[in-house]
């Protein structure tokens, strides 16, 4: 199983931008789709976006579409959540996860995802 580590989570203001990091480990991620999901307090975990094993399939929640952007390295075995223009409600954790398939149905299901890291927590001030 893949083992996986977010970094860059932080405190930002309001239309402020961080890039988070998934770090892979274990197995390379070649072959596996990529999610990101996130959680704040109280609310269920929300599909955030996903890049296919390719990196030629994205699709993103409605939420962040046209803010944020998921790209992976595969040479680096990182996935990359770069999140801009941020709103107070973007705050949560975030979570990176992994999904060994090289298909595209149901990837915005938690239930897809087979590895999962431990988050990285994001907080947007107002």
């Amino acid at each position: 199983q893949v083992q996986l580590v977010e970094s860059g989570g932080g405190l930002v203001q309001a239309g402020g931008s961080l890039r988070l990091s998934c770090a892979a480990s274990g197995r390379t991620i070649r072959s596996y789709a990529m999610g990101w999901f996130r959680q704040a307090p109280g609310k269920e975990r929300e599909f955030v976006g996903v890049i296919s094993w390719s990196g030629g399939v994205l699709y993103y929640a409605d939420s962040v579409k046209g803010r944020f952007t998921i790209s992976r390295d595969n040479a680096k075995n990182t996935v990359f959540l770069q999140m801009n223009s941020l709103k107070p409600e973007d705050t949560a954790v975030y979570y990176c996860a992994a999904a060994d398939t090289r298909g595209y149905i149901g990837l915005s299901a938690p239930q897809a995802f087979g590895s999962w890291g431990q988050g990285t927590q994001v907080t947007v001030s107002s």
